[in-house]
């Protein structure tokens, strides 16, 4: 070997054993050769530097040794040793990025129709085959796919996406993988052992880490290293690696993190300027700190368990988990995000130092962009709070917004019973009267298959992760009865005209007489006996209760103590109807009725379907205590206008914070559709 050869030739393996990694590769092709079964084409692919063209040299080997068919070459007899110094007339190596033309191919497979000279079989090894133009990968397709006997190609590249398929089929494709870190830290130690080098094991780990499971780069590095980091019988120490190649160490992590945890930004912008004097590699800097991210947060997102799995000694796990005290788990995996999202936009900017420094300003700055959760007092994210917690007695209860006046809905009355008094609960003139669901005209909503479920009727911001909000108990609703208005001279006034029933609920004509509504006591629940569940999911009652007629419900006041949160706590694992189909839809008790409301035509079919009917049901029975038969309403939505909106967004805490912390103004607003 040349005194001048690199470490990477002059250790470069000369049978199957001696590669590192490929194991699955290495034992189809020692096998092929022990049992002389040749394919006619071989393609080899895989990153820089993982064994691709060693591989092809010990396979032609093993093929034309003395002692073949064997699944080694013995490396001894004259073929081996002519083979590995490249002068053995039946193992021809070729490059793609210099041989790509038709001519090349012309001749190259006249030489094919040669039967071996010297060996067993004739080896063309093909390097960086991806450059060969399109003719002539055309002009190669015959010859791959039935070459003359002992003949066999080898092509080997790292950009196997740019083959026609025409080649891919007639070969046998092998991928080669990068290889495991550990794996490359044990090569670097041996390589050491034998050039008798002393060296700190966290050189060798950090030279791994840098070649980034390229075989060939470790070796580069390794001899970079060597021949610029330390004299002749000097110990290589991690921290002439760093030196050499531009590596941040630790203490440059332990600064970093602590500048962002205290928000520093005027010590970030001098780290950063200490990193460029240096001459770090960002490159490497940047896959540090991505990975840096992830352990952070996997300890603490598991803990122990997965401080175990990160195969780091006790000393660094537990230095990771102090580091991991000092983030919580969102901030750790929007700047993981982050991180590996700017990586390529940073090494291909044209001032890379510069988006760096942003990149990491952006880092110390996020928490100040995070915590929108916490606008006006609310918590968007965290665990939700069941239907049945109350809220502190000195905690107000927050009043949503008041939904636009809606003109009273006028009936024509055919009957005049006495009205009832009204019920002691009932809400005061404060709060205004609203007319119930059913009273509300059609024509005054619209179709609507994108509504959200909010408690506010404000939609969630895209940046914030929807989370199950406190549950809100509903005001009890009293029984609506409609009374017309009582003539003052009873004498005098007109019998009142009774009508079959038919007629009673035909549509009126003219808007006569406005209706008076008052507020009668709710029914009293009956008690029901608690059955268990029957093997279908229902229970005995639900399996006989008839079915009913769906105007039935509508004279029917709500059951208050049956509110819609309560049921979506209550169907939390179910594995029928998922939760966040449920979510899609508002509910009331009336009577023995279920009355659902979904908020678009969609989850209103899905829900309609016979199998998701019965699993309701079931649901339902088992949450109530009784049967309920669910009735389903058309989606609405209540149609308002932009100064309606916009009116109402003004008033919102979320963005008067918003104005307050940006000097942002609310400009426009625009009813999604």
């Amino acid at each position: 070997m040349a005194a001048n050869a690199s470490l990477a030739a002059l250790y470069r393996p000369q049978t199957f054993a001696e590669v590192v990694g490929q194991d699955m590769v290495k034992s189809i092709l020692s096998r092929a050769a022990r049992e002389d079964r040749v394919a006619p084409a071989y393609l080899l692919s895989g990153t820089r530097g993982v064994g691709k063209t060693t591989i092809a040299r010990i396979f032609a080997k093993a093929l034309n040794c003395e002692h073949a068919p064997t699944g080694e070459p013995c490396n001894q007899c004259e073929a081996c040793r002519r083979i590995t110094q490249g002068s053995f007339v039946d193992v021809v190596e070729i490059d793609g990025a210099s041989n790509r033309g038709i001519d090349d191919i012309r001749r190259l497979r006249d030489a094919v129709g040669y039967a071996p000279l010297e060996g067993r079989y004739k080896v063309f090894i093909i390097d960086e085959a991806h450059m060969l133009t399109k003719e002539a990968f055309n002009a190669l397709l015959k010859t791959l796919e039935e070459p003359p006997a002992r003949v066999t190609f080898i092509l080997a590249t790292t950009e196997q996406h740019k083959f026609p398929v025409t080649i891919v089929s007639r070969c046998q494709h092998f991928v080669f993988r990068q290889i495991p870190e550990a794996t490359l830290e044990a090569h670097i130690s041996n390589i050491l052992d034998r050039e008798g080098r002393p060296f700190e094991q966290e050189a060798a780990h950090l030279i791994a880490r840098r070649a980034a499971g390229s075989v060939r780069d470790s070796m580069s590095l390794l001899g970079q290293v060597l021949a610029l980091g330390c004299a002749p019988g000097e110990a290589l120490t991690a921290r002439m690696a760093r030196e050499v190649l531009g590596l941040a160490g630790q203490e440059v992590m332990d600064r970093l993190l602590s500048a962002l945890a205290t928000h520093d930004t005027t010590g970030i912008t001098v780290l950063v300027r200490e990193l460029l004097a240096q001459g770090a590699d960002m490159g490497f800097f940047l896959r540090e700190l991505g990975s840096l991210w992830r352990d952070l947060f996997l300890i603490k997102q598991a803990g122990r368990d997965a401080a175990q799995e990160l195969d780091l000694p006790q000393s660094e796990r537990e230095r990771l988990a102090d580091m991991a005290s000092q983030f919580t788990l969102t901030y750790i995996h929007a700047a993981w995000q982050m991180t590996l999202d700017s990586q390529r936009r940073i090494l291909t900017s044209l001032e890379p130092s510069a988006g760096l420094e942003l990149l990491l300003l952006n880092l110390a700055m996020l928490p100040r962009l995070l915590p929108v959760e916490e606008l006006g007092g609310k918590t968007v994210s965290g665990e939700a709070r069941p239907a049945s917690a109350s809220a502190p007695a000195s905690a107000p209860t927050p009043v949503p917004p008041a939904a636009p006046a809606r003109q009273p809905v006028q009936r024509t009355a055919s009957f005049a019973p006495q009205a009832p008094a009204p019920h002691p609960a009932a809400p005061s003139a404060d709060f205004g009267e609203e007319p119930p669901m059913e009273d509300i005209p059609v024509d005054a909503y619209e179709q609507d298959a994108f509504r959200p479920f909010e408690d506010d009727g404000i939609p969630e911001p895209a940046f914030v992760s929807p989370a199950p909000r406190p549950a809100v108990q509903p005001r009890p609703q009293a029984q609506r009865a409609f009374v017309p208005p009582v003539a003052p001279n009873r004498s005098s006034a007109p019998a009142p005209e009774f009508k079959r029933p038919a007629q009673m609920f035909q549509p009126p004509k003219k808007a006569e007489v406005q209706e008076q509504r008052a507020f009668v006591p709710p029914m009293q629940k009956p008690a029901f006996p608690q059955n268990s569940l029957t093997d279908k999911g229902k229970t005995a009652e639900t399996q006989g209760a008839p079915r009913r007629e769906a105007a039935d419900w509508k004279n029917i006041p709500v059951d208050a103590s049956l509110a819609w949160p309560a049921f979506l706590a209550s169907c939390e694992g179910n594995a029928d109807i998922p939760i966040p189909m449920l979510r899609q839809l508002s509910g009331e008790v009336r009577g023995n009725w279920l009355v659902l409301l979904p908020f678009s035509q969609v989850v209103g079919q899905q829900m309609q379907r016979p199998e998701k009917l019965r699993a309701l049901e079931a649901l339902a029975a088992k949450w109530a205590g009784r049967p309920l038969q669910p009735v389903f309403r058309a989606p609405q939505k209540i149609v308002r206008t932009e100064a309606e909106i916009r009116e109402e967004m003004s008033q919102h805490p979320v963005v008067k914070h918003l104005q307050e912390a940006f000097d942002a103004m609310l400009v426009r607003c625009t009813p999604s559709r």
